[in-house]
């Protein structure tokens, strides 16, 4: 599977984007000015040197600093921790190397989207719009704070203010395929079906392998009546991406809604054997965030199966 596809399957849509390699790279621009103020420092000149020592007693003991080496390997070693917490989807723990970094170096954009990131997989959807607030002031001019902020609004039910990021985001990059799957789900969650149909497909067409964005474009066409082509793309994501439960189960409903009992049951095998949480309505609406109609189709299968 793909790993947008794989992504959805851990988490609820919509998509966020890490930071991971924007964060060394300011951390090390942060190392490098360090040293240059440690190099110029010891250019002062001896004699001036000398007039500004301070007076010590004997017995002062000495203070050492850290070396800039000693907190770039640190921060290198939290860094590289809160990467494998992340793939292992321990957002707590990723959350706390997180905000060690940034006791380290607060003034990191990336650093604040990055933590807010791991929050919204913990749905501390307040406190990762809070990080994402910092991250925007600190770097008002790169998108991706904007686009997880968009995703945590999201969560929170504030359509139009994440359309608003979104929009931000594709003023800053127009060929941004996870701002366009995001705007078309924001879209979705006001019933604009028709708007969301657009982005869903401007995003495919920016990321043929984006499976998600094809998958939301399936339900969303399943949503305005479009059956026929809504069940020729879920067939085609589960040939193309057998695991994709996703779409799996989304064809059960589709298929059992026109009768065809056998089809439909050898997917709903296969669907609940990848991931078990299809079986649950309720995270289908909140977190999955199924079209009504899918939800609806999903609903009488599960009904009837069970009856």
């Amino acid at each position: 599977m793909p790993d947008h596809a794989n992504l959805r399957t851990r988490n609820p849509k919509p998509e966020t984007r890490n930071l991971f390699l924007k964060s060394m790279i300011h951390i090390f621009a942060v190392f490098f000015s360090l040293l240059i103020v440690v190099t110029t420092v010891g250019l002062v000149p001896s004699a001036l040197a000398a007039s500004q020592t301070p007076l010590t007693s004997p017995t002062q003991s000495k203070i050492v600093e850290p070396s800039a080496l000693d907190l770039m390997q640190d921060l290198d070693a939290l860094y590289q921790k809160a990467l494998d917490a992340t793939n292992q989807g321990d957002f707590a723990t990723a959350e706390t190397y997180w905000t060690q970094m940034l006791d380290r170096f607060p003034q990191n954009p990336a650093v604040w989207s990055n933590r807010g990131n791991a929050r919204v997989s913990q749905n501390k959807l307040e406190g990762a719009i809070a990080d994402y607030n910092k991250s925007i002031e600190l770097a008002p001019a790169a998108p991706d704070p904007y686009l997880n902020r968009g995703a945590a609004l999201e969560g929170v039910g504030k359509w139009d203010q994440a359309i608003a990021d979104y929009n931000h985001v594709l003023e800053l990059d127009p060929k941004d395929p996870l701002a366009f799957n995001n705007r078309g789900n924001a879209e979705a969650g006001l019933g604009q079906w028709e708007a969301a149909i657009a982005d869903f497909k401007q995003a495919c067409d920016l990321a043929p392998d984006y499976a998600f964005a094809r998958a939301n474009y399936a339900l969303a066409l399943y949503q305005t009546d479009q059956t026929d082509e809504a069940i020729r793309t879920m067939r085609n994501l589960v040939r193309k991406y057998p695991k994709f439960a996703d779409m799996r189960a989304a064809l059960t409903a589709a298929l059992w809604a026109q009768g065809k009992q056998g089809e439909a049951e050898s997917e709903w095998v296969a669907a609940v054997g990848i991931d078990s949480r299809y079986k649950n309505i309720e995270w289908l609406t909140k977190t999955r965030r199924w079209s009504p109609k899918m939800i609806a189709a999903m609903e009488k299968f599960l009904t009837l199966k069970s009856s």
